[in-house]
């Protein structure tokens, strides 16, 4: 019988394998998630170019314009990005055997995910008290270009996202909690990898849909 392939980071390989079982795991998770999203991004898309007029980002409101917050939305992607970079820096410095710069670096990854959703529910809260619903208010849909379809697709696409990102915000305060108890060392922290995954994942996903509904 074949022993399981030692890893870099203490973890294991089945025998034949290149990537350890986590690692492997989270790719196909991802792979599922690529094709949630795309499906997502897709049928906005569609339904963008299909409806003939739409709101359009950069336009006054009483124009016809957006009413999204997009000054505000643009800082809060650039904190998930600043995320991204502390999620790199953690981990390289785990690989170095740097527990104070890992505990340091998680800890920031967490505070700049937790603010990037406390952000969005603020700006969820400043457009439901302006109308901005699923289904417009009157006032709304009499200005702005297919109102309630553009609504409907909006809080699909950015809710489905902010549930990614606070349920990867909560995955990191466990990764964060073990690494402050001393859980994972130069030799064995495939968790910390394993998360980073995901978390630049849910990054990605955000600018590319930042790029669509905020700008494009």
């Amino acid at each position: 019988m074949k022993e399981a392939i030692a890893m870099p980071g203490g973890v294991h390989a089945e025998p034949g394998m290149r990537i350890y079982n986590q690692k492997l795991g989270m790719w196909v998770f991802l792979a599922s998630e690529v094709m949630f999203f795309t499906g997502l991004i897709g049928a906005y898309i569609i339904l963008r170019f299909g409806a003939g007029d739409w709101a359009l980002p950069g336009i006054p409101l009483e124009e016809g314009g957006t009413p999204l917050a997009i000054n505000l939305t643009a800082f809060n992607t650039f904190m998930l990005i600043c995320s991204s970079v502390t999620m790199v820096k953690a981990f390289a410095a785990i690989e170095h055997g740097d527990q104070r710069g890992l505990r340091l670096f998680l800890l920031g990854t967490v505070v700049l995910g937790a603010a990037f959703v406390g952000i969005q529910i603020f700006e969820y809260i400043k457009l439901t008290h302006e109308g901005f619903l699923p289904a417009c208010s009157a006032e709304l849909a009499e200005i702005v270009p297919n109102c309630g379809l553009f609504g409907s697709t909006f809080y699909v696409m950015t809710g489905f996202h902010g549930a990614h990102v606070s349920i990867g915000v909560f995955c990191m305060i466990w990764v964060t909690v073990k690494a402050f108890r001393g859980a994972y060392t130069k030799e064995n922290h495939g968790g910390v990898e394993v998360i980073g995954l995901y978390w630049h994942f849910v990054d990605l996903v955000w600018i590319l849909l930042f790029t669509i509904v905020y700008l494009i």
